[in-house]
Parts: structure tokens; sequence; C-alpha cells
């Protein structure tokens, strides 16, 4: 027996009316079609009575499934109720729905037919009341019929005088003429739905032949610019994601943006870009949803909930990348704590799975949520973690002051990520640490000892580089608490040598975040040289623009060996000068 609930706006009911209603749940329908004139006219009538746009949801066996007072777009099912499909086939839905008044079926009808991928749509104009046909005899409550389906991408073809087509975020339909109920009623059903999907099928498998890996993660990234931001800085932010994306192994499909004075506190994005991004997904065959700002968990629950698939921000695949990256204890410590601070406020909401739990003695009454088990679980590890952390903090600082015994000048080596500290360290002291072409390659601070001349006497003398994580505009605070033990090789250095890619298009902007970062440590770095690297990939004049705007700076090329004499030269003159300061 189906679960005879009745959804959308039930304000105004009677009683009995409501009754009818729950009735359509137990009709049973030809599999080979799409409805019978007896279903179509009991629910316009009902519909007539009720004075409101009906439909019913109906599954390939003829049962239905879902009743609801409203238009297709007001009563559409959720994506998370929807029946598992990919993009090579429907739903195995189909909407019988109703309309009040003589006229085309609205855009937001169709638009909702194409998020939910259903079978078909098929609308039915009443007549406000039973009439008589000249000959005589009743001709029920319908008037005209409308039936539309999904179209695949290839068989958009120039419509019929009786036929319109549509192409709307890259998915088309078509709309019949208007059709007598009995046309509507002989329509071979299951012959269309299974021609869709075979080609629906055939076009999917040509497009994914090439595919890298079945299980890679297929991105849609949307965007929003704010009145906040720049054109310049929200492209840059929307490249940057892209490129997070696909260091954490995934497969960016598309990208979308809205322009809003805020975010919508919801769902970030306005309603209309909401069902535009559904449709994307449903078109690419998108399986993740990727936003370039940091989300709230309302907001992560909202878009799920509507799109149907997983939505992460930004946060979330940096979290993922240095999940993938860590390889020693410590920096894995680090980045389970930096995970589970970031869980703990999301938990809330996750459904079924957080059901209650039995009591037991001491604990009887309605006991205590599995959510609470969980939240209470992570915070007695993150306690853990953090103790562990601190333990590291100390571990870090008696190494330091071992060195400082030792009177050997530190020199931490800092930078956006991607940057090419890595490949300079590696160059200067051939310490084999792992470099790419990738944003944060590696996360544990390495420290080498490198032979520079002093700066006054001449005699060579040895300083400590240390190589740190990268950082990253608008560095996630769970990364920044969490690897405070690695960043204090910053704090705690004599100078800094900062390394600037001076091959990216947003170089300019990388100094300001890297200095935004450091100006916001608890303690005030020593003295700083800029290094610009990637020289021999950068154009002339982006060269004489950064010489000119930055004259003591050094440029080099870690890769090409280019400049590193000159480096070696002014690193002296800065431990000089730290030297001096304290």
């Amino acid at each position: 027996m189906p679960i005879e609930t009745i959804y959308g706006n039930l304000k105004g009911l009677k009683a009995s009316q409501l009754k009818q209603l729950k009735r359509l749940y137990h009709q049973r329908l030809p599999g080979d079609r799409l409805t019978t004139p007896e279903f179509a006219q009991r629910l316009a009538a009902i519909s007539t009575e009720i004075k409101q746009p009906l439909c019913a949801y109906i599954n390939r066996r003829g049962q239905v499934i879902r009743v609801g007072v409203g238009n297709p777009s007001q009563t559409k099912i959720p994506p998370m109720e929807l029946p598992r499909y990919g993009a090579e086939r429907l739903c195995g839905i189909r909407c019988l729905a109703t309309q009040l008044k003589s006229e085309t079926p609205k855009q937001s009808c169709l638009t909702a037919m194409a998020i939910q991928r259903l079978d078909a749509l098929a609308i039915f104009t009443t007549t406000g009341a039973g009439f008589e046909r000249r000959g005589g005899g009743a001709t029920g409550y319908i008037k005209e019929t409308y039936l539309a389906h999904l179209l695949p991408p290839n068989e958009q073809e120039t419509p019929t005088p009786d036929q319109t087509q549509s192409v709307n975020f890259g998915l088309s339909w078509t709309l019949s003429p208007p059709l007598s109920l009995d046309v509507l009623s002989k329509q071979d059903f299951l012959d269309l739905v299974e021609g869709l999907e075979e080609e629906f099928r055939r076009q999917f498998i040509v497009q994914h032949l090439d595919a890298r890996d079945i299980e890679q993660d297929r991105v849609l990234i949307v965007g929003l610019m704010t009145d906040k931001i720049t054109l310049e800085r929200f492209e840059d932010g929307l490249a940057e994601i892209a490129s997070l994306v696909d260091t954490a192994g995934g497969e960016v499909l598309q990208t979308m943006w809205q322009n809003r004075s805020r975010p919508h506190p919801q769902t970030v994005v306005g309603a209309g870009k909401v069902d535009e991004i559904a449709l994307t997904i449903q078109t690419i065959g998108a399986n993740l949803v990727v936003f370039d700002r940091d989300l709230s968990p309302a907001q992560v629950r909202n878009l799920e909930s509507q799109l149907g698939v997983s939505v992460v921000d930004r946060t979330e695949v940096i979290l993922d990348i240095f999940a993938q990256r860590a390889q020693s204890r410590a920096g894995k410590l680090q980045v389970e704590l930096a995970q589970l601070e970031y869980m703990l406020p999301r938990l809330t909401g996750r459904g079924k799975a957080m059901s209650r739990l039995g009591g037991g003695i001491g604990t009887r009454g309605p006991g205590e949520t599995k959510l609470e088990t969980e939240r209470r679980a992570i915070q007695r590890r993150i306690a853990r973690l953090q103790q562990e952390v601190n333990q590291l903090q100390a571990h870090r600082s008696r190494l330091r002051q071992k060195r400082q015994k030792h009177e050997i000048p530190n020199i931490a080596v800092v930078g956006y990520t991607n940057a090419g500290k890595s490949t300079l360290l590696n160059t200067l002291t051939n310490a084999e640490v792992y470099t790419a072409d990738q944003l944060f390659a590696t996360l544990d601070p390495t420290t080498r000892r490198v032979q520079i001349a002093d700066a006054v006497e001449g005699k060579p003398q040895s300083i400590l580089l240390t190589d740190t994580v990268g950082f990253i505009h608008e560095l996630p605070p769970p990364l920044v608490d969490s690897f405070r033990a690695t960043l204090e090789e910053v704090t705690e250095a004599d100078a800094l040598l900062h390394v600037v890619d001076l091959s990216h298009p947003a170089w300019q902007s990388h100094i300001r975040s890297v200095m935004s970062i450091l100006s916001d440590m608890p303690l005030t770095p020593g003295p700083i040289l800029l290094a610009f690297n990637k020289i021999d990939e950068a154009d002339s004049n982006t060269l004489a623009l950064a010489q000119e705007e930055f004259p003591q700076a050094v440029f080099i090329s870690a890769s090409k060996g280019l400049g590193l004499e000159n480096l070696r030269q002014k690193l002296a003159q800065l431990v000089h000068y730290a030297l001096i300061k304290t």
C-alpha cells in the first residue's frame, strides 16, 4: 500500500477533497500507455473542484507514486528522492499535470521536467466544468492536452508546424501541439521511452569513450561574483579553484557563475541559477558541484537537496588535497585535526542515518541521537589531536633551540603554493624534496644547510633553509589553526625568503595574499627578501614591471639555475641585516 501523502499547497482543501486526492494512489495505469481517459478525466475533475492545478507522478509499472497540488515546477520530486540514473537514461517516472487556463505550458514546467529527467510530461487543460458536445453526451473536463519529453542532443531538428522545440542550458525538449485526449491516451509510451533512452545511451558511450578514469569525479564549478570583488580577482579565483579540483583528482567539465550583490543566504546563488545548475548537471553528467567560496552547513544541505549531487566548497577541496599530500606522521596528524574541526559543525541534518539510539540502564526515555554520539566522539578525537599537536610544537621548539645554540641563521622559504619553493630548495641544497607542477605538492617542512659567503668578511658561512607549506588566498582557518606547529617555522625564523611565481598572471595578487597571511601571524616575522622565480617563463613586459616595482628583489629561475649566485649574495646580506637587527 503506497504512503498516501499529498504534497504541495493544501491550504483551504476540505477533508473530502483530500480523500479524493489520496484515492489517486490506488489507481493503476497500463505500463505501455501514458495515461487512460478515465484517469485523466478524474485528475481534471478534482483539479476543477479544488480550483488548483494537480500533478500525478507515475512509475513505469503504472503505479501512482506521488500526488501534488500545484504545477510541475511547484511539486517536483526532490533529487535525493528520485531513482538513481545517469546521463544515459531517463528517471523512469512520468508526470500527468493539469492547468486551469487554456495556454501553452509554461517554460518553468518544462524546465522542471528536464531537471527531474522525467520520461514524459503530459498536461491537461481543464474546461472549468463539464459541457455537452453537439451530438449530445458529456465531453468531460479536459479541453486539450500537451505532450513534452526530452530529446537527445543530436536529435535537435527544425520543428514542424505541429511541433515546437526548445534548448535550455544544453538540454533540449519537444512540445506537441494541442492534442485530443483520445490521441494522447493511445500514445505508445514504452516505445517512446525505450527509443529515447537508446539514443541517450548511444551518445553517452560515444562521449565517454576517452574517459581517463570512470571513478574520477566529474565536476561542475560554480562561482559567485559580488560587489566586493573585482572582475580580475574573481577570474583568478575561478582559475585557482579549477587548478585545485585538478590537483585533487577531479575533472572539470564546465564552469558557471552568477553576478549578485551578495550571496543568497540559503543557496548562495538565486533560485533561477539553482535550476540552471541542476539542468547543467543533467546535461554534462556531473556528479560533484564545487563552489569557489566557503559554504555554511545549511547552504550545503539546501543545495544538495535541490541538485541531487554532492556539493563541496573551496575549503573542503583544499582539505582533500592536504589529505592526499600528507606523508609524515606530523602532516597526517595536522590534516586530520583540520578535517575534524571542519566537519564538526556540519554534522547536523545528515538525514535518517542520524536516527535515535535505544536507551539502556540509566538512559531510559528517548536516549541520545546518533548525531550527539558522533559529535562527542569527534570532540574527544579533536582534543587528543590537539594534545599531539602541542607535543609536536614543543618538539619543533626544541629542535629550533638546538639549532640556535649552534648559532646557525635560519631562513624560512615562504610563498604562494606552486611558486617553486621546493624546487629552489632542491637546487640550492640537493634536498630531493618531492616537486610537481601542482598546488600543495609538499606539506611537510624540510630544513637543509646551504653554504654562502659572509656579507662582511667574505668567508664561507652556513645557513639553514626551511621549506614551508604553500600559502593560498584566504587560507582556510582550520588549516591555519591545525598547521600552527608548521607555521611557527615562519615566525621563529631569522628572516624570510618570499618566492613568487612571476609567470603566473596573478603574481601581484599572490604577493598581497602571502603578505596578508604573514601579517596575521601571532609573531612578527623577520626581514623579507623577495625572489621572483620562473623568469624564463615570464614575458618581458611582466619582468620589466616587476623590476621597476620591486628594485630590491632578486630574479631567478630555480629549474634552470638562473640568478642563483646573485640570490646567494642577497641571502648573505639578508642574514647580516637580520642578525644586526636582533
